[in-house]
């Protein structure tokens, strides 16, 4: 009974420094939204019944957010209310993935489950696009002298080219032939997903060192037996690492993928709706309902990672 409540224990305080950030977030968050909204609010009082202090408009304008807040509580109180805040406050965007995840039907186009589902289409045959392709390009640079002098200074150049200005290239040259819809938002996750998966896997499997090469030389073993016997289980740790960074950089790539092609569903169109029509709710709750999605692939695959390299007989990262 000890031994269970000391491991409860353990991962307790193993959650207490990311609680600790996410609550320091949270509270400034919460505080920026005053001098935020403080304007926007105290236009809407000046318009109703509300006692605004000070009444004349210009003087309003003079003094910050922060001062005008604190002079006139209902003000304040407002600015965590508004409808179209320049700052929605926390409660206002739990309310809105509240409604737009639990209180809309999947199917319905104003749910986020819905556009999540069509950005997680793009992502996960993206980042299956580009582990494949990573993995297979960290096995060429290992094995082949010429494809590491000439194929890994290139790998590391084509992420120099900034995604918002190859994504617009890359969907109109796939429509020009016909290719629209769900691949080319996958090319570009595959093109962020992939470079992660080759410089980790590059680094797995040259984990080995020397005493270990040379035990399969004596062994007669020869360059696949190397590879199946050492190299590929030496590189797991490595591999789940930059799985784990790709996956999230796949997501990315198919929101940015949905921005220039006025995609009408998908995180992207969400977001673009959001800024289109003046409902930064609409925007946060995709921006949130994003991270989210990504918290939940990085945690998939963290599982993943512990039941493979557990009976590997190896010890996952933390």
């Amino acid at each position: 009974m000890g031994c269970v409540r000391g491991m409860w224990m353990r991962n307790l305080w193993a959650f207490i420094p990311g609680l600790t950030v996410v609550a320091a977030i949270l509270a400034v968050w919460t505080l920026a939204v005053i001098p935020m909204n403080a304007h926007l609010a105290a236009d809407m009082a000046a318009r109703g019944d509300i006692v605004v202090t000070p009444k004349a408009p210009a003087d309003r304008k003079a003094l910050s957010g922060v001062t005008l807040a604190a002079k006139n509580p209902a003000i304040m109180a407002m600015t965590y209310t508004l409808e179209r805040p320049r700052l929605p406050s926390p409660h206002q965007v739990a309310g809105e993935l509240y409604k737009t995840v639990f209180a809309t039907a999947p199917t319905s186009r104003r749910s986020l489950v819905h556009h999540a589902w069509v950005t997680l289409s793009a992502t996960l045959l993206g980042f299956a696009i580009g582990t494949t392709l990573g993995i297979l390009l960290a096995v060429g640079i290992v094995y082949n002298r010429t494809m590491d002098k000439s194929v890994m200074p290139w790998a590391i150049t084509s992420q120099t080219i900034p995604i918002l200005a190859l994504a617009p290239m890359v969907i109109v040259m796939l429509g020009s032939i016909g290719i629209q819809g769900l691949l080319p938002k996958s090319i570009i996750s595959a093109y962020l997903s992939f470079f992660p998966v080759v410089v980790g896997m590059v680094k797995g499997l040259r984990s080995p060192d020397g005493m270990q090469l040379d035990l399969l030389r004596t062994y007669s073993a020869n360059n696949s037996q190397g590879f199946w016997k050492l190299r590929l289980p030496a590189s797991m740790p490595y591999l789940f690492t930059s799985l784990k960074i790709g996956i999230s950089a796949a997501l990315v790539g198919a929101i940015v993928g949905e921005l220039p092609t006025g995609a009408r569903a998908g995180f992207g169109a969400r977001m673009l709706v959001g800024d289109q029509y003046g409902q930064p709710l609409v925007t946060w709750a995709a921006l949130f309902g994003a991270a989210i999605t990504a918290a939940l692939l990085v945690g998939i695959l963290s599982l993943i990672e512990r039941q493979t390299l557990r009976r590997m007989g190896m010890e996952a990262a933390v």
